[in-house]
């Protein structure tokens, strides 16, 4: 009874500090800081959609950045055909995920183990070097992009606080719905797929079909993702979904705490500003945050998440 309390003062004050980070930034002169935690919030919608497949359905996916690049070309591919409203590049972002996810994922979940994490590799990597092929969207190295994406035809976005708000509230909101989602029917059928699945197709539930669906949900959201850091960055390359990304990605989740959609927010909270702060340091900073996380790891299974509720 204690940890419902305890996680929603959590969520209000992490949610918190991130609305009135701005007028932090404004207080200390540092727009750097507007621009920085931008792309923090992007990869917290990220691990946010890994951790909905990987903490309630057991589903280790090696291959989640490929959603980072398919919201990111999909600004990129309208906006060179003239289409720049942050709708339709959402809208275009969700359907491309939707069918990569549907029909990948209709495949990969027949397997399970594994053999599951290397063929979302896989199919992630394909989509890598499907996009290193667009010689017209500059291949390897990428494609800048003209301008940010407009809200009711208006250049809104090109203000850095804006687009900050406006990534801002896409989080808020998507948490809002893996919240839901993992607490519905639904969600208690995937949790329980992930514990046993043998037991659920005992009692008249097809595991397949729920992970599916949250495989699908899980790539959208992270598309999502991806039109908010094309925006952030102005620039798309299919480095955007390699497979170094996706483990960035399991990394954050397994940070912040695995099967606590709060804790995958502060996971890449923590981890990206660990690494703003520890590359000043040194140039050899991995080495550094691999050792935090390996201490964090030994010291808490749940990650921060745990440590969290050590102290409280």
């Amino acid at each position: 009874m204690r940890i419902i309390p305890t996680r929603a003062w959590a969520a209000t004050a992490l949610f918190t500090a991130f609305a009135i980070l701005p007028f932090l930034a404004d207080a200390l002169d540092d727009s750097y800081l507007v621009v920085i935690a931008t792309r923090i919030i992007a990869y917290a919608i990220a691990a946010l959609a890994l951790d909905l497949i990987l903490g309630y359905g057991g589903l280790v996916s090696f291959g989640h950045a490929a959603y980072l690049g398919i919201g990111a070309y999909s600004v990129a591919i309208l906006s060179r055909a003239g289409i720049t409203d942050l709708g339709l590049h959402l809208a275009a972002a969700i359907a491309g995920a939707a069918i990569f996810a549907t029909i990948t994922g209709a495949i990969s979940l027949r397997t399970k183990g594994i053999y599951f994490i290397m063929i979302t590799l896989a199919f992630a990597q394909m989509g890598y070097f499907f996009f290193v092929s667009l010689s017209a969207y500059g291949g390897d190295d990428g494609v800048t992009l003209a301008q940010r994406s407009t809200l009711f035809g208006q250049p809104v976005l090109e203000s850095d606080r804006a687009l900050y708000y406006t990534a801002f509230a896409l989080l808020l909101g998507l948490y809002l719905l893996a919240v839901a989602i993992t607490r519905s029917r639904f969600g208690r059928v995937l949790t329980g797929t992930r514990e046993n699945p043998v037991r659920m197709r005992a009692i008249g539930f097809s595991p397949f079909r729920y992970q599916l669906t949250a495989f699908v949900i899980s790539g959208c959201m992270a598309a999502v993702a991806g039109v908010m850091l094309a925006n952030q960055t102005n620039y798309v390359s299919p480095a955007f979904m390699d497979w170094h990304r996706s483990g960035e990605l399991v990394v954050m989740v397994v940070f912040g705490g695995v099967g606590n959609l709060l804790g995958a927010v502060a996971g890449a909270t923590v981890a990206l500003l660990l690494e703003e702060w520890l590359s000043i340091l040194t140039e050899h900073w991995p080495l550094l945050f691999g050792v935090i996380l390996v201490m964090v790891v030994l010291y808490s299974r749940d990650g921060l998440s745990g440590l969290f509720r050590r102290r409280t």
